[in-house]
């Protein structure tokens, strides 16, 4: 039985894979390569141009386990493929193609999300079932190919951080067929809100009218049935921004003129806001979490002292690690530094345990 350390899980982009760098590779446990699409009841990556690059990442990398993302914001096809036994069919042979003609370790679907049309999606009430049987299809077909290649494939999901998420799935059945839950504890709140306030907090601060956090994101799919050991926490490497602020409370906790639109990557935070050009940088000690106000405009984003915190949750609850969304956003290196510096040589469990 092997060991690995806690998961240090990075989203990558197709564009990137030509540019990631050996150090960040180093760094991570898991590359999940974003995205693959749901056409015709199938996976298809035939619009990615840099999935050549993998060989020579996996035969530098060997133990770096490197996944293909299905799907994201926007990305339908998985209601209509799950719905029916053949379609479920055809999704788990198109997983089985992807890692026999790619050198993928698994697969990770990022449905967003069973159950709901927001994202201009199809999407049913009979999702929660279909869901359940789409990841024991997938699985089964994974498992299968993996007795032919004396391996084991990978299974995960990317999962929406708040109680819709729980709602629209059976993660007590679900689970059962993935390697780990990746949580989007981010943009937690943001587009759909003019109330200023944290999008990737670990905490909730007093006064805030908004309860999720990461944290209670935890709570809630512990309480759904997921064991904590499969529980990966998620980290934002780019901002929300809300303008139109008041200028009370440092802009915390305001009613803006706009929503929670996304705001700059770190890359450029670091460069042009924090604590620049008339933004300072604030801590909420309560929410763990930092933002920048400048009078009018308010930014909400995680920092080295909030991945930090977020680390130490992990190794205090023993979950499986950290995932961020995603490497382009940061051209400084200073979070993933952080996450890895925050986990490395803490812990390690067994993967067979997790099953």
């Amino acid at each position: 039985m092997t060991k690995q350390a806690y998961i240090v899980a990075g989203y990558v982009g197709d564009a990137q894979l030509a540019e990631i760098t050996s150090d960040a590779l180093n760094k991570l446990t898991h590359m999940n390569v974003a995205f693959g699409h749901v056409r015709d009841d199938a996976i298809t990556t035939a619009h990615m141009k840099h999935l050549d690059r993998l060989s020579d990442i996996k035969r530098n990398h060997p133990d770096l386990c490197v996944l293909l993302s299905v799907g994201g914001w926007s990305a339908g096809g998985f209601s209509e493929a799950a719905s029916t036994e053949a379609g479920r069919r055809s999704m788990a042979d198109s997983a089985v193609r992807v890692v026999r003609e790619h050198p993928f370790d698994g697969v990770d679907l990022d449905w967003e999300y069973p159950c709901y049309g927001e994202a201009g999606i199809g999407a049913s009430p009979a999702d929660r079932e279909t869901f359940t049987l789409l990841l024991k299809e997938i699985r089964n077909a994974l498992d299968r190919q993996g007795a032919q290649d004396g391996r084991r494939y990978a299974l995960t999901i990317a999962a929406g951080a708040d109680q819709y998420y729980v709602d629209g799935t059976d993660m007590a059945e679900a689970q059962r067929y993935l390697d780990f839950v990746q949580l989007m504890t981010y943009d937690m709140r943001g587009g759909f809100q003019i109330l200023t306030g944290h999008h990737t907090n670990l905490y909730t601060p007093t006064g805030d009218l908004f309860r999720i956090s990461a944290e209670a994101s935890v709570h809630l799919f512990l309480r759904a049935g997921v064991p904590k050991e499969k529980i990966v926490l998620g980290a934002a490497f780019y901002s929300r921004m809300w303008r139109q602020v008041p200028n009370r409370n440092q802009g915390l906790h305001q009613m803006a003129g706009t929503t929670g639109g996304y705001g700059p990557d770190f890359t450029m935070l670091a460069a042009e806001y924090i604590d620049k050009n008339g933004f300072t940088r604030y801590w909420d000690d309560e929410a763990c979490a930092p933002y920048l106000f400048n009078g009018d405009t308010f930014i909400s984003y995680d920092d080295e002292q909030s991945i930090g915190c977020k680390c130490d949750y992990v190794k205090k609850h023993g979950l499986a690690g950290i995932m961020f969304w995603e490497y382009a956003c940061d051209d400084t290196r200073r979070l993933l530094d952080a996450i890895y510096g925050g986990l490395r040589g803490d812990r390690s469990f067994d993967r067979s345990d997790i099953r």
